[in-house]
Parts: C-alpha cells; structure tokens; sequence
C-alpha cells in the first residue's frame, strides 16, 4: 500500500478515536450551552417557571418487574430492598419472573414474607427479555418499571422514575446507577467511566437526545413496550426504538440504583463480552438509525455508540499503519508510544492478577480490556454463538448494597 494512503487510514482511525472520547463531549456541552441560553432567553421573555414541575396527584399504577435466573446469593435483599420501596401500595405491582433457575433462589423465596410480591416460575429457560415480556402481559399498570435482582432501590427511585410520565411525550424514563466495587474489581477505570457516561447523559437529556437506558432502572409506558424481536441488550435496545418512533427517553439522576460491580476481572470481562454481543447486535439491526434525516439522534446514535463500538476495530488498524509507516520518524514515535500503552496494560493484567494494584496501570488496563471485550463480542455476534439466557455473575456484596441505598447522598 502507497505511504498517503496508509498515513490517511492512520489519521481517520486516530481522529474517529479522539472525536468520539474527547470531541463528542465538547460538541454536546457546547450545544447544551445554547439550548440553556435559549432557555434562559425565553425565561426573561415570558417570566415562565424554569423548572418542570410535576403534578403531586398524578400516581399511575406501576409494574416493578424483575427477571431472575440462579440470584440466591442477592434475592433476599432484593425482596427486603422492594418492600421499602415509597409508592402507594395500591398502585403498585411487583412481579418476580423466575427464568427456570437451578439454585436455591426458589427455595429461599418460598421461605421468605414476601408480601405483595407476586412469584412467577418458568419451567423453561428464555432469557431474560423473554420473562419481561410475559410479565408484562400479566399486568395493567400503566408504567413498567425493570429493575435487576441484583440491584438494590433507593425508596424514591420508582417516584423519581415515574413522574416524568405526567409529560405523555415521555415513552422511557431511565435512572442514575451507582457502581460499588467488589473485592476484585478495577474500581478506579469503572468508577471513572460511569462518570464520563453520566456527564454524556445528562448532556443528552438537556438536548433531549436521550437514546438508551439501563437494567437497574428503567421505566416504559405500557402501551409504548412492543419489542418486535428478541435483544442481548433489551434495556438500551427497547428505549432506543421508543425514542425513535418519536417519543421522550428522559434520564433522571435523582432515581438511584445501586448495583454491585463484577467482583472478579474476570467476571467483568465476560459480562462486557456479552453486552459487546448485544450492542452490536442492535447496530446491525438498526442502521436506519443513521439516516442523517433524523437529524441530533443520528449524530448522538452515531457519535456516541457506534464509534464506541468501531474503537476496537480502530485502534489495531492504526497501530497496522502507524508500524507500517515506522520508517518516518514521527510515526515511529508515534508507533513507539502505542505498543508502550498497551505493554502498559498487559504488565497491569499480570499485577492484578498477582494480586497487586498499580493506580498508575489501572487506566490503560480498564480501557484495553473495554475494547478487547468489544472485539470479542463482535466476533461472538457474527459467529452467533451469544444465547439469549444470561449467567449471572457472582455477587458478594448484596448486604452492602441494602446499606448503599440507605445512606444519604
């Protein structure tokens, strides 16, 4: 290959790379800047409330949802956890789907005062999708509400969830998760990234270009949840299309989840290898979605998750070029600086799994094993060897979960 053209495939890949971790978020707080002076100006103009208010009388009857596989080591806090939950007993629905598990989480849920909990048992496994939408079709409630086993409620966080439905634009209505760290876990580059998500939502949310949700918590109109196939990611996929058929997806950092993070590497990273699966799984099913037509969500669809999902594609290519074109100097720094980050990593890697930490290591670690496992999913979609069911991954911290959403934030 001509020396122009590998140094032009080098630039596009670096610069799709920085664009979609550092440029993207300086293009949306620009624009979010213009919509609140916007804002601002209309304010001054008609001396309106700024804020939206939400009307105290309106209490829709709510579904909580929650599908559960093998959770015996979470679903008494769970049941416990839900209890507490501050909405009007009246109005509130709670059913358990059990996806055919092999533990002891039957057991213990038939030994425990389970109240106004409603348990379904399914003799045959479906994943998780599958339970939703049966559970679903058991119910009247005008507002679903899908929260995992192993995530823990604040008491607000189904009013927090709900309220923004008084709005009939809003279709999907989804919470802030908070991350704890088991024992094993690379807390600093998780806790880092869940920051640099919430900073890209909350911006999304201003422009109203809200596109995705997440498991913890997440609320749908009834009449709005229709999925027309079976997803890996069901809580990104199923807001995804509710915005695009033209309603509101409102994220809410007020409605907490806490949720504990994979308490092994190695959990961590079969878990992002299968939500890999699932992400592409919703690109290659939803190119439409790119359609320049459909103006600031194709250009958040795009800038935000499928450049995500092209990192793992792009960052080996450019280190191809970039060794390729070794011979010029600058690109033998450039070269040099790349093996140097990703040697960075593996020598990260071997420490962790010594059982020692380096802060130092622990950034280019979690950014590397992000996009490795992005890679491998890719590679499990087209091979279309990812299942629908899911494996849980061990949990250990569900007391310190209970705690979490107890204390004060």
């Amino acid at each position: 290959m001509s020396t122009p053209f590998l140094e032009l495939v080098f630039w596009i890949c670096v610069g799709a790379v920085v664009y979609h971790y550092a440029g993207y978020p300086v293009v949306l707080f620009l624009f979010a800047q213009v919509a609140q002076a916007k804002s601002d100006f209309a304010y001054l103009l008609r001396r309106r409330h700024r804020r939206q208010s939400f009307a105290d009388e309106f209490v829709p009857r709510v579904a909580l949802l929650v599908a559960a596989y093998n959770e015996e080591a979470v679903i008494q806090a769970k049941v416990e956890n839900t209890l507490q939950i501050d909405y009007p007993a009246d109005s509130l629905d709670v059913r358990f789907g059990l996806d055919s598990p092999t533990d002891a989480t039957p057991t213990i849920l038939a030994q425990l005062p389970t109240g106004c909990i409603q348990i379904h048992q399914f003799e045959s496994r479906r994943g998780k999708l599958a339970v939703l939408c049966d559970l679903a079709r058991r119910t009247s409630a005008e507002i679903l509400v899908f929260t995992d086993a192993n995530t823990m409620l604040d008491r607000d966080c189904v009013r927090n969830l709900v309220r923004h439905f008084a709005d009939p634009q809003v279709g999907a209505a989804s919470g802030e998760e908070v991350r704890v760290a088991g024992g094993g876990t690379n807390a600093g580059g998780e806790s880092l990234y869940w920051r640099y998500e919430s900073a890209l939502k909350f911006l999304e949310n201003r422009l109203n270009c809200s596109l995705g949700g997440n498991g913890a918590a997440l609320a749908v109109r009834h009449s709005l949840f229709h999925p027309v196939e079976q997803s890996i990611v069901e809580d990104f996929q199923i807001p995804l299309e509710i915005r695009f058929k033209g309603h509101r997806v409102v994220y809410d950092p007020e409605a907490i989840a806490v949720e504990e993070i994979a308490p092994t590497f190695a959990a961590q990273f079969s878990r992002r290898v299968r939500i890999g699966a699932g992400n592409y799984q919703t690109l290659f099913t939803h190119l439409d979605y790119l359609n320049p037509f459909r103006g600031l969500l194709a250009f958040s669809f795009l800038s935000h998750r499928v450049l995500r999902w092209c990192v793992p594609i792009l960052l080996p290519l450019a280190l191809l070029c970039s060794l390729a074109l070794a011979n010029h100097p600058k690109f033998a720094a450039i070269a040099a600086a790349q093996c140097t980050f990703y040697a960075m990593a593996v020598v990260g890697y071997w420490l962790r799994k010594a059982g020692r930490r380096s802060w130092l290591l622990a950034g280019p670690l979690y950014f590397c094993a992000m996009n490795l496992a992005l890679l491998l999913g890719l590679l499990r979609y087209l091979a279309g060897s990812q299942t629908l069911a899911w494996n849980p991954t061990p949990r250990i911290a569900a007391q310190t979960l209970v705690k979490s959403t107890r204390s004060d934030r």
